[in-house]
C-alpha cells in the first residue's frame, strides 16, 4: 500500500504528463505543483523508483511507468468523483472541494468509488471542467487551448480551468466566470499581455498568468463532438 505523499506524488505526475503530452515532467515543475523543494522531490522520486512507478534519471525528465499511471488515474479519478459529489449533492461552491476531495480521495475501498460513480450517473467531467477518467483508466478528453492564446476579436467559452486553487477560483466567479461562460477577447497588450475581455457586457482586464490558466473552446462548439464552425481554430 502506498502512502498518501506517494500517491499525490503519483497524481501530480500524471496531470503534469497530461499537460505536456506524455513528455514527461520536471523535477522543479512537480516541486512547484505539489509546493515542496526541488530536494524533497528528488528524495520521493528515488522511493517511487524502487517501486517501479516512475522511471527517472537524475537530471532527466520524469515518466510514470505503466503501474505508476495505474496508480496515479485511480487516485485522480477518486478525486474528481469526489468533487462531483461534495458540488452536486452536499452543496459545496466549487472553490470548497477541491481540498474536502484532497482527503477523500485516499479511500481504497474500490467498491465505495464504482457505487460512487453509479450514484451520481457516470460522469465525465467534475465541476471545474476536468475529466473524469473512466474504471477503465480512460480519459478521453483533455482541453489544450487557454485564454491567452486566443486572438483579439474571437469569441470562446470557458469550459475548464487549470488552477484549482480557491483563491483563483474566487476571482474568476468575481469577474462573472463560470464553466461555459463567453468571453470575447477585446484587446491585448504588446508589452506585458495584459488582455481586455468582455463577459456578459462587462469589460474587465485580465493578467496573462489569470488567461493562462483558463481553458476555452470555440463558442459553438460541444465538448467532446466536432464543432459545425468552419474553420474552427480549436480542433
Amino acid at each position: 500500500m502506498l502512502s498518501y505523499t506517494e500517491e499525490n506524488y503519483l497524481k501530480a505526475l500524471l496531470k503534469i504528463t497530461l499537460q505536456e503530452e506524455n513528455e514527461g515532467a520536471g523535477t522543479n515543475e512537480l516541486a512547484a505543483l505539489l509546493s515542496v523543494k526541488p530536494a524533497t522531490v528528488t528524495d520521493m522520486l528515488k522511493k517511487l523508483k524502487d517501486k517501479n512507478l516512475v522511471s527517472y534519471e537524475k537530471y532527466g525528465k520524469i515518466f510514470l511507468t505503466s503501474k505508476g499511471k495505474k496508480y496515479g488515474t485511480d487516485i485522480l479519478r477518486k478525486h474528481r468523483l469526489w468533487e462531483t459529489f461534495l458540488f452536486q449533492k452536499l452543496e459545496f461552491t466549487w472553490d470548497e472541494i477541491h481540498e474536502v476531495a484532497e482527503q477523500l480521495e485516499h479511500i481504497q475501498s474500490a467498491k465505495l468509488i464504482e457505487k460512487l460513480d453509479k450514484f451520481l450517473g457516470h460522469p465525465t467531467l467534475d465541476p471545474h471542467g476536468d475529466v473524469i477518467p473512466t474504471s477503465s483508466g480512460e480519459i478521453k478528453i483533455q482541453f489544450t487551448n487557454t485564454l491567452s492564446e486566443i486572438d483579439v476579436d474571437t469569441t470562446c467559452r470557458m469550459v475548464a480551468v487549470k488552477d484549482n486553487s480557491s483563491s483563483f477560483l474566487q476571482y474568476v466567479v468575481k469577474i462573472g466566470l463560470a464553466l461555459n461562460t463567453e468571453i470575447k477577447v477585446l484587446a491585448k497588450q504588446e508589452y506585458d499581455s495584459l488582455m481586455e475581455i468582455e463577459i456578459k457586457g462587462k469589460r474587465c482586464s485580465v493578467s496573462q498568468k489569470f488567461a493562462e490558466n483558463i481553458f476555452v473552446v470555440c463558442s459553438n462548439c460541444v465538448v467532446g463532438e466536432t464543432c459545425t464552425k468552419k474553420k474552427c481554430r480549436f480542433k
